[in-house]
C-alpha cells in the first residue's frame, strides 16, 4: 500500500522564499493571511490528510461507489462520508470563500496547498468537494442576490455538494451540439430537461442536497455556442428564501465504470423537467460555466502535481530500500546480499526526473494561484491587475495540460521503479498510474488546452500573457547577469526565452495563411511553454534558496535537482520546437476507409 507524507517544507519554500506570498496577501488587503495562520493551516491540513484520507485511498479503489437503480442513490465508499463529515466540521469548504457567505475569506493561493495535499491524499475523495468551489465563483459573480443567499452559504459551509453539468452523450467539448432544453415556467423558474454524462459527484452520500449547475438552451435560442444559458439546478428544490422543499426531478440513472478514481462517483444525470434557474443572462451561458471551468482547470492540474508527488515518495523510499544487483562501478554495501537500486543510474534519472517536475511544477502552480488574487484582490493598480489576469489566462492551459501530462510521466517511472511489483496492486502504485490517466481528459483534454493556448491566449489576443511572461524572465535574467552561482541557468534561460518569441511569431505568420497551423502546432506549442516555464520557476527557485534560511542541504538540493533540469529536461523544449517549425506539412491526411 502507497502512504503519503505532506511536503510542507517544500511548500513553504515555494510560498514564503519563492513567492514571497504572505507579503503578497497583506498588500492584497488579506490582512488574516498571516504567516502564523497559514502555517497553522498547512499543519492541520496536513494531518487532516494524511491520517484520514490517505488511509482511504486504497479503500475507494477497492470499494468503489454503488448506484442503486430502484431510488437512484448512490453509495460512497466506506469511510468517505465520515471523512467529509470532518472535513465540512473543520472548516475547509469554506477555505478561501469570502466571509460574507460563512467562508473563511482566505486567498485562493493559502487554499492551494491544502488542494494538493487532498489530491495526493486520496483523489478520488477529493473530486466530490472539487467543483463546489467552481459553482461557489460561478453563483458569486453571475447569480442574482437571491441565489447567491440561498446557495452559497451552504456550499461555502459544506452542507451542500456542487457540480458542473456540461457534456452531454453526443457532445464533449463542442459544447455548441448540446440539446438539454430549458422551458420557461410562470413562476420564473424554468423547466429542465435533457440528459449528462461524466458528472464528477453528481450523486453521492455526502450532503442532502446537490447543487447543479446546468447549460441548457431556451426556446428559439441561437444556434451553436451563443445560444447556451446557464442555470442553477438543485437536487432538492430550493426557494428564495433558501428553504428546502420537494425532490427536484434530476436522477442518477448510471454510474460510469472507469479506469481509475473508482472511488469518484462520475454520473449519468437524467433532467426531466427539473425545476432550475436562470444564472446570467440568456444565451450567456458560457461566462458562468467559463467561470467555473477555469477554476477546475487549475485545481485539476493541481490534481497531476499530487499525484506525482506521492508517486515520487513511494518511489524513493522504494528504491532505498529495495536490493537488487550491485553497483556497476563495484559494491556500495558490501555488507548485503545486493545494493540497493537508488544506486543505479537509470533509476537515479527517474526519480530525479519526477522531483524536477513536481518541485517545480508546484512553484508554477502556486504561482498561477497567486495571480489569481492579484488578479482580484484589493489592489488600486489597475494594469497590475491586468497583467496579473493576462498572465493567467495564459497560464492556466500550461498548468492543467503540464502538470497532468507530467503526473502520467511521474507515475510511470514510479511504478517502473517498482519493476513487477508496481504492477500488482499490492504497492499501491498501479492505482495512481490508473488515476492519474483521467487528469489529461477531464476539464478539457490536452489537445483543448492546447488550442486554447495558441490559438486564443497567443493568436486572438496577441499574446497579452506571453508578453507579461517574457518580460519577467528578461527582469529576471538581467538582473542576475552578473551571479556567478546562477549563470549555468540565466544564459540558457535568455535563450529559450528568445526562441519562444521566435517560435511564436513563425506559426502567427503561418497562420494567417492557414489556421490549421494552429491545430499542427499547438500541442508542441504548449509543452514547449511549459518546458520553458519551468526552467524560469527552477532558476527563480535557485536564487530563492540563495538567500533563504534554509539548512544548507536544503539549498544544495534545490541547486542540484535545477541542474539536472537544465541538463536531462529543459533539453526536451527543442524536440517541441522542431516539430513546431516542421509545420502542417509534416501532418498527411490518413487515407482510407
Amino acid at each position: 500500500m502507497s502512504t503519503y507524507k505532506a511536503p510542507v517544507d517544500d511548500i513553504r519554500f515555494v510560498l514564503f522564499d519563492v513567492l514571497h506570498a504572505d507579503a503578497a496577501f497583506q498588500r492584497l488587503g488579506f490582512t488574516d493571511a498571516t504567516r502564523d495562520i497559514l502555517d497553522a493551516v498547512m499543519d492541520e491540513g496536513a494531518r487532516f490528510c494524511e491520517t484520514v484520507l490517505a488511509p482511504l485511498n486504497a479503500v475507494g479503489d477497492q470499494a468503489g461507489c454503488t448506484l442503486d437503480k430502484a431510488s437512484g442513490q448512490v453509495t460512497t465508499p466506506p469511510g468517505f462520508k465520515e471523512a467529509y463529515a470532518e472535513y465540512a466540521a473543520g472548516g475547509w469548504a469554506g477555505l478561501s470563500s469570502p466571509t460574507a457567505f460563512g467562508g473563511q475569506g482566505l486567498p485562493h493561493a493559502a487554499g492551494v496547498p491544502i488542494k494538493e495535499m487532498i489530491d495526493a491524499a486520496n483523489l478520488s475523495w477529493g473530486n466530490f468537494p472539487l467543483l463546489s468551489h467552481g459553482a461557489t465563483e460561478a453563483l458569486l459573480h453571475h447569480g442574482e442576490d437571491w441565489q447567491r443567499e440561498a446557495f452559497l452559504k451552504p456550499l461555502v459551509e459544506g452542507r451542500w455538494t456542487g457540480t458542473m453539468c456540461l457534456t452531454e452523450p453526443h457532445c464533449g467539448s463542442d459544447l455548441g451540439l448540446l440539446k438539454t432544453r430549458a422551458e420557461p415556467r410562470d413562476d420564473g423558474s424554468y423547466a429542465i430537461t435533457g440528459t449528462k454524462i461524466f458528472i464528477t459527484a453528481g450523486e453521492h452520500d455526502f450532503t442532502d442536497n446537490i447543487v447543479h449547475l446546468v447549460l441548457a438552451r431556451l426556446p428559439g435560442a441561437p444556434a451553436g455556442s451563443k445560444g447556451i444559458s446557464l442555470f442553477v439546478v438543485p437536487k432538492v428544490q430550493v426557494d428564495r428564501q433558501g428553504a428546502m422543499g420537494e425532490a427536484n426531478a434530476v436522477r442518477c440513472a448510471s454510474l460510469e465504470h472507469k479506469m481509475g478514481i473508482h472511488g469518484s462517483a462520475t454520473c449519468v444525470l437524467n433532467f426531466d423537467g427539473a425545476q432550475g434557474h436562470l444564472v446570467g443572462q440568456p444565451h450567456k451561458g458560457l461566462m458562468g460555466m467559463f467561470t467555473m471551468m477555469n477554476s477546475a482547470r487549475l485545481a485539476v492540474g493541481l490534481q497531476g502535481l499530487g499525484l506525482s508527488d506521492r508517486a515520487l515518495q513511494n518511489a524513493l523510499r522504494y528504491s532505498r530500500e529495495r536490493l537488487q544487483m550491485r553497483a556497476l562501478s563495484g559494491p556500495r554495501e558490501p555488507d548485503k546480499a545486493a545494493d540497493p537500486i537508488i544506486v543505479h543510474p537509470d533509476v537515479r534519472r527517474m526519480l530525479m526526473t519526477c522531483k524536477a517536475l513536481v518541485e517545480g511544477g508546484r512553484a508554477m502552480a502556486y504561482h498561477s494561484a497567486l495571480l489569481l488574487d492579484e488578479a482580484h484582490g484589493d489592489v488600486d493598480d489597475e494594469a497590475a491587475r491586468q497583467s496579473a489576469d493576462a498572465l493567467l489566462g495564459f497560464m492556466t492551459p500550461i498548468v492543467k495540460a503540464c502538470l497532468t501530462e507530467w503526473s502520467v510521466e511521474c507515475t510511470y517511472h514510479a511504478l517502473q521503479c517498482f519493476g513487477g511489483h508496481g504492477y500488482i496492486a499490492e504497492h499501491g502504485m498501479e492505482q495512481l498510474a490508473r488515476d492519474a490517466r483521467i487528469t489529461t481528459l477531464y476539464e478539457g483534454t490536452t489537445g483543448i488546452q492546447a488550442l486554447d493556448l495558441l490559438g486564443r491566449k497567443v493568436i486572438q489576443l496577441q499574446g497579452a500573457g506571453l508578453k507579461v511572461m517574457l518580460a519577467m524572465i528578461e527582469s529576471f535574467c538581467a538582473g542576475h547577469a552578473g551571479d556567478e552561482r546562477l549563470a549555468p541557468f540565466v544564459a540558457p534561460l535568455a535563450e529559450k526565452a528568445a526562441e519562444w518569441q521566435r517560435l511564436t511569431t513563425g506559426v502567427a505568420k503561418a497562420a494567417a495563411g492557414n489556421a490549421d497551423e494552429i491545430g499542427a502546432a499547438a500541442f508542441d506549442y504548449l509543452m514547449y511553454s511549459g518546458y520553458v516555464a519551468l526552467a524560469y520557476w527552477w532558476a527563480r527557485s535557485v536564487a530563492a534558496a540563495d538567500a533563504s534560511p534554509q539548512p544548507e542541504s536544503f539549498k544544495q538540493d534545490k541547486r542540484d535537482t535545477a541542474r539536472f533540469y537544465f541538463a536531462r529536461i529543459l533539453p526536451r523544449a527543442g524536440m517541441h520546437a522542431a516539430a513546431i517549425e516542421s509545420g502542417l506539412a509534416s501532418l498527411p491526411e490518413l487515407g482510407g476507409a
